[in-house]
């Protein structure tokens, strides 16, 4: 199921994980092991912040995907399903 994370890091937490360089290594990871569709990272509300659209294949990957988040950056994180365009054309042609 297509997927977007989301997840913010405390500011303070940040400058910590970036200076020490586990900040580079975790969302390089992240990015070999999701394979995401698109990625975006941004600042929301004073805290870094990040996203990727990927494919879940099964919810149980939630916890390795979530863990080293909430472990390593003391992140807030969320899973949402999400649906492309062709998808909700898909969507509405099943709505009659």
């Amino acid at each position: 199921m297509r997927t977007m994370i989301r997840w913010t890091v405390p500011a303070a937490e940040g400058n910590n994980t970036i200076a020490s360089g586990a900040m580079q290594k975790s969302i390089e990871s992240m990015i070999r092991t999701l394979k995401p569709e698109a990625a975006y990272f941004l600042a929301d509300r004073g805290d870094r912040s990040g996203m990727m659209v990927f494919d879940m294949a099964d919810p149980s990957q939630i916890p390795q995907i979530a863990e080293p988040l909430f472990q390593t950056f003391a992140a807030k994180v969320e899973f949402i399903p999400v649906m492309n365009a062709e998808d909700l054309q898909k969507a509405f042609s099943k709505l009659g």
